[in-house]
C-alpha cells in the first residue's frame, strides 16, 4: 500500500464520522459527489463573513473578490497543468459544456460530424445531440462489453474529413473505464478535429496535463474532487479567442471572462482553493522536496492512483467471490490502470434500488440506477430493470470499509 496518512487524511473530513443506526458512515458514493475537508468549509465561511461582494467594485470587499478569482484560475491550472486564462468557471460541467457547444455551432455547418460514445455520460451526449437541429450529424461509438472499454476500431471508423469534434470521457462513471484520450487526441487532430474531454470523473483519482494530453476542452466539477459546487473548462486559449460566446452586451470581451455568463458563485470558488490546497498538503506529505504548487498535486494524485489501485484490487476480488453477482467494467488487476476504483455491479434477482437502500440503513452509502450513462446502461441491457449499484472509493475509504460492505453483500446472497 502507499504511505499516505490515512489518520490525518481522514481527521479532514467531518462527514465521516457520522453514523445511521448506531453504524459508522461509509461513504461509496463518491462518482456523484465526494465529502469534502473541514478547510473547505472554513474557507466558504471565512469568504461569506469578511469578503462577500461582487466583483471589480472600488471597495475593499469587492478587491478581494477579485484576488479570489486570480487565486482560483491559478490553483486550477496547476491541477490541470494549463494557463489561468484558459480557465472558466461556471454553474456546473453540464452547463459550461451547453454553453460552449452553443458557441461552437456558429462555426458548423449542415453534414458536419460529431462523435459521442455510449459510455459517456449525457452531460457529453445530449449538448452535442441538440445540434443536430441545425443539421449537424451525430456519430455514437459502440462499446466492448465484455470490460465495458471503448470500441477503438468503430471510433477510428466513425472519423471522416467532416468531423468537427469528438466528445469522450476521461473515466466512466458507472464502470470506472479509463479511456485512451490520448490517443483519441491524435486520432481527431489528423481529420481536423476538435476534441472535448469530461473529465469530472477522472480528476479525483490520477494527475493530470492538458497540455501534454492536447486535448481542446476538457471539463471537470470541483465537487466530484473533494471541493464545492463549482463547474470549471479548460479550453486553449486559440478557441476561447475565436469562438463567440452567447453572453449579454455589457459583460466583458477579455478572456478567460468573457465565458462566465452572470455573477460566478465566488464563495464556491474560496471553497476550491482550499480543496487545491487541501491536494497540495497531501504532495507536500508524500513527496517533501516538491518545489511548486504544481509538483506537489502531482505528486498527491499519483499517490492517490497507487493507492486506490490496491483498494480496487481488494473490492474486486472481493466481488467476484460472491455468487451470483455480475460485476461490468475491467476485473483484470493488470489492467487496473485502465480503471478507476468505480464498480458496476448486479446481484441475480435483487434490483439494485433495493440493494442500495439495505446498504444505506447499514450506513454504508452507494448509488443505483444509470448515473446518467444512459447509453452504457441500455448497452448492458440492465436499464430496463433498474440499472446498476455502483460503488465509488476515493482515497478517503479504507480496506476494512471494503471488508464491511462484501460482508453485507454476501449475506444477501
Amino acid at each position: 500500500m502507499v504511505d499516505l496518512d490515512l489518520g490525518w487524511i481522514r481527521n479532514q473530513f467531518p462527514a465521516l464520522s457520522q453514523q445511521i443506526n448506531g453504524q459508522p458512515v461509509i461513504f461509496f458514493d463518491g462518482p456523484g459527489g465526494t465529502q469534502v475537508p473541514s478547510s473547505v468549509i472554513d474557507a466558504i465561511a471565512e469568504y461569506l463573513l469578511k469578503s462577500n461582494a461582487n466583483a471589480h467594485g472600488a471597495f475593499a470587499t469587492s478587491q478581494r473578490t477579485d484576488a479570489l478569482i486570480t487565486s482560483a484560475r491559478a490553483a486550477i491550472a496547476d491541477l490541470l497543468g494549463c494557463n489561468s486564462d484558459e480557465v472558466v468557471f461556471g454553474a456546473n460541467m453540464t452547463t459550461l459544456t451547453y454553453t460552449l457547444s452553443r458557441a461552437i455551432a456558429r462555426e458548423l455547418q449542415p453534414g458536419d460530424e460529431i462523435i459521442v460514445t455510449k459510455l459517456d455520460h449525457y452531460a457529453n451526449v445530449s449538448p452535442w445531440y441538440a445540434l443536430s437541429e441545425r443539421g449537424v450529424v451525430i456519430r455514437e461509438v459502440d462499446i466492448n462489453v465484455e470490460d465495458c472499454t471503448l470500441n477503438m476500431n468503430h471510433l477510428q471508423q466513425q472519423m471522416n474529413e467532416r468531423t468537427r469534434l469528438v466528445a469522450v470521457g476521461y473515466a466512466s462513471n458507472a464502470v470506472g473505464t479509463i479511456n485512451d484520450v490520448a490517443t483519441v487526441v491524435k486520432l481527431a487532430h489528423a481529420v481536423g478535429a476538435m476534441v472535448f474531454v469530461d473529465a469530472v470523473h477522472y480528476v479525483a483519482h490520477a494527475p493530470i496535463d492538458v497540455h501534454m494530453l492536447e486535448c481542446d476542452f476538457l471539463t471537470c466539477s470541483a465537487y466530484k474532487f473533494f471541493g464545492p459546487h463549482v463547474g470549471v473548462l479548460y479550453a486553449k486559449r486559440e478557441h476561447l479567442e475565436r469562438l463567440r460566446p452567447y453572453k449579454v452586451q455589457p459583460a466583458p470581451e477579455e478572456l478567460p471572462s468573457r465565458w462566465e455568463t452572470g455573477t460566478q458563485n465566488y464563495e464556491g470558488l474560496a471553497g476550491l482553493v482550499a480543496t487545491i490546497n487541501y491536494l497540495t498538503q497531501i504532495g507536500h506529505q508524500v513527496l517533501p522536496g516538491v518545489k511548486n504548487r504544481r509538483e506537489a498535486l502531482l505528486a498527491a494524485m499519483i499517490a492517490i492512483k497507487q493507492y486506490e489501485r490496491d483498494l480496487c484490487q481488494k473490492l474486486v476480488t472481493g466481488l467476484l467471490q460472491i455468487p451470483s453477482l455480475t460485476l461490468y467494467g475491467i476485473t483484470d488487476p493488470t489492467r487496473f490502470d485502465w480503471r478507476t476504483p468505480t464498480v458496476g455491479i448486479r446481484l441475480a434477482g435483487q434490483p439494485p434500488h433495493a440493494i442500495a437502500k439495505t446498504l444505506g440503513e447499514q450506513g454504508i452509502f452507494t448509488w443505483n440506477g444509470n448515473f446518467y450513462a444512459l447509453g452504457l446502461t441500455k448497452k448492458l441491457g440492465v436499464e430496463s430493470s433498474g440499472g446498476l449499484l455502483r460503488i465509488g472509493l476515493v482515497h478517503y475509504n479504507t480496506i476494512e470499509e471494503i471488508q464491511r460492505l462484501l460482508k453485507a453483500l454476501s449475506e444477501r446472497v
